[in-house]
């Protein structure tokens, strides 16, 4: 990665190339995902929107801009798979609570 990110977003993006359950446990209990128009609340949820997601999709994320809008840390990354519209640019806002993610929005 080329940009500082905080330890508990750079924990998620690490998890993210490994397994479903990795990646749910660098959120608080009771976190929120937006991603696609779908909401997903809480560990298991998480876990198994991952699940789901990589069963559908391989992909590649290089984070490559970091800014902050409000109380959310917006992390801009380059998104390479065999999705429709690859590759493209996304906007992950993380919400923090510690060392968790307490809310996590994806957007184009």
């Amino acid at each position: 990665m080329n940009v500082q990110l905080p330890q508990a977003i750079s924990a998620y993006y690490e998890a993210d190339q490994g397994d479903s359950v990795s990646v749910a446990q660098c959120f608080a209990e009771d976190a929120t995902v937006i991603d696609e128009g779908n909401t997903y609340i809480g560990y298991d949820a998480i876990r198994d929107w991952k699940i789901v997601s990589s069963k559908k999709y391989t992909y590649t994320v290089e984070p490559f801009a970091i800014d902050q809008a409000d109380d959310k840390v917006v992390v801009t990354a380059h998104v390479v798979g065999n999705f429709p519209g690859s590759p493209v640019d996304l906007r992950y806002f993380f919400g923090l609570s510690g060392d968790k993610i307490a809310s996590l929005e994806v957007k184009p």
